[in-house]
């Protein structure tokens, strides 16, 4: 089979598709909670835990990481995708997305910037560097506390066949997995 050529500047395509996270973060000064939807985040280290999200810096999420130092990743599944995408339609900066959207912010246990209770699963996150990267900013985390819905982890997966994850595939096409398992014949 024949090779295309692809274009540099779309490259990073190839690399999808991409989990979508909800990342929750907080105005350190007036306590008001925002919400980013993002497809590019990625674990970076096991020992320390560390995961990295990147954020254009016009974003007004990337305002309130910067300042408040922290965040927390959000684990949403289908059941909320609507929700989750037009909570990447419009600015934290005009808009209280968690009434809006109809999403329910509660108590982390470490960080100030709350969790997502319709998601499945949350990382609290302390800021420890940022990079800018290009045209976004990377900021890396160490994650303080993680938690997961009753049933949908078992100590090393999550439950794929309980857990509708969604991912982007690219623009407004997202696709979730399927129960099957690919395994390797080695």
């Amino acid at each position: 089979m024949g090779k295309i050529e692809v274009s540099n500047t779309k490259a990073y395509r190839l690399i999808y598709p991409r989990l979508v996270v909800l990342v929750s973060c907080i105005d350190p000064k007036t306590k008001k909670p925002n919400i980013i939807t993002i497809a590019w985040s990625t674990p970076l280290s096991a020992n320390p835990p560390l995961v990295g999200i990147l954020v254009a810096p016009r974003r007004y999420s990337h305002e309130l990481i910067s300042s408040a130092r922290e965040f927390v990743v959000n684990i949403p599944t289908v059941e909320i995708l609507d929700k989750a995408i037009k909570c990447g339609r419009v600015s934290g900066r005009m808009h209280d997305k968690f009434s809006e959207f109809g999403l329910t912010a509660k108590p982390a246990k470490i960080v100030q910037a709350p969790i997502i209770e319709e998601c499945v699963a949350h990382l609290e996150c302390k800021l420890v560097d940022q990079l800018t990267t290009g045209d976004h900013t990377l900021f890396i985390g160490e994650v303080v506390a993680a938690c997961a819905n009753e049933g949908t982890f078992d100590g090393q997966f999550m439950d794929i066949e309980r857990v509708r994850n969604f991912y982007q595939v690219s623009g407004d096409s997202y696709a979730s997995l399927s129960k099957e398992l690919l395994r390797p014949g080695l």
